[in-house]
């Protein structure tokens, strides 16, 4: 992918490798075999292809070359709250990205409530034990192109339909360094930080949403901790689980 990328996130964290792979089940996958074996150094995994690629809640998301940008971060951290994460995360890589992409909470990338992308989040305790501090892989998939197939939940958005040139490692170059600045600074002050920021571009802000459990009711944002709230007919609700289903209702 370049010495670029390579300089850019090394003076942010140094010591961090970037590998490239032409193919892999899963960058995500791979780092957790990795963390489990005990190789804890920070790294970022890039994968042209994935055959196996998985999002939240098990759904498949593959990467093929050219029409996807798929990686994975995997460093240590000890953050005193986890909550919110890959809010912040989010924030980062729309931030990044163009004024047009919006955050479908917990964890996707929409323009025109359609899906531009996800971010998938895992930790390993580390082998030996280690405190604190948790082996932490930050997965991100985007589309660059139209993704082939029928049967999406929310139909796909290609990035391309906002930068017609858009390229993989030019993505990448762009998204990387803020995605791992975001991160470390989650890790130091939490999620505080990114509510503001995740307000500007929550996607459900102000709209009827139907949760995974069948209740209903108006999203307004999330709170200090990264839950959402959803003025239900029972009064304020904080939906705090990453395996809560939020569409528009």
């Amino acid at each position: 992918m370049g010495r670029r990328i390579d300089q850019t996130l090394g003076a942010l964290l140094p010591g961090l490798a970037v590998e490239s792979l032409a193919e892999i089940d899963s960058t995500n996958t791979e780092l957790m075999r990795r963390a489990r074996a005990g190789r804890l150094d920070p790294v970022l995994l890039v994968a042209q292809r994935q055959t196996a690629g998985r999002g939240r809640l098990g759904r498949q998301w593959l990467g093929e070359p050219g029409a996807s940008l798929t990686f994975s971060l995997g460093l240590l951290l000890a953050p005193p709250d986890w909550s919110g994460l890959s809010l912040a995360v989010g924030v980062a890589v729309a931030e990044a990205l163009h004024p047009a992409v919006r955050l479908k909470w917990p964890n996707d990338l929409w323009v025109q409530d359609r899906k531009l992308g996800g971010i998938l989040i895992e930790t390993a305790a580390p082998p030996e034990g280690g405190g604190a501090a948790r082996f932490t892989i930050v997965g991100i998939g985007l589309n660059l192109a139209t993704p082939e197939g029928a049967g999406y939940a929310t139909p796909p958005f290609a990035l391309r339909e906002l930068l017609p040139h858009a390229g993989a490692s030019a993505v990448l170059q762009q998204v990387a360094p803020p995605v791992l600045q975001a991160v470390r600074g989650f890790e130091q002050f939490g999620f505080a930080p990114f509510q503001a920021r995740f307000q500007a571009r929550d996607a459900l802000a102000g709209r009827a949403v139907r949760l995974s459990d069948g209740s209903t009711g108006t999203a307004h944002g999330v709170d200090a901790q990264g839950a959402l709230l959803v003025h239900t007919a029972a009064g304020m609700k904080a939906v705090a689980t990453a395996e809560v289903s939020v569409r528009p209702a």
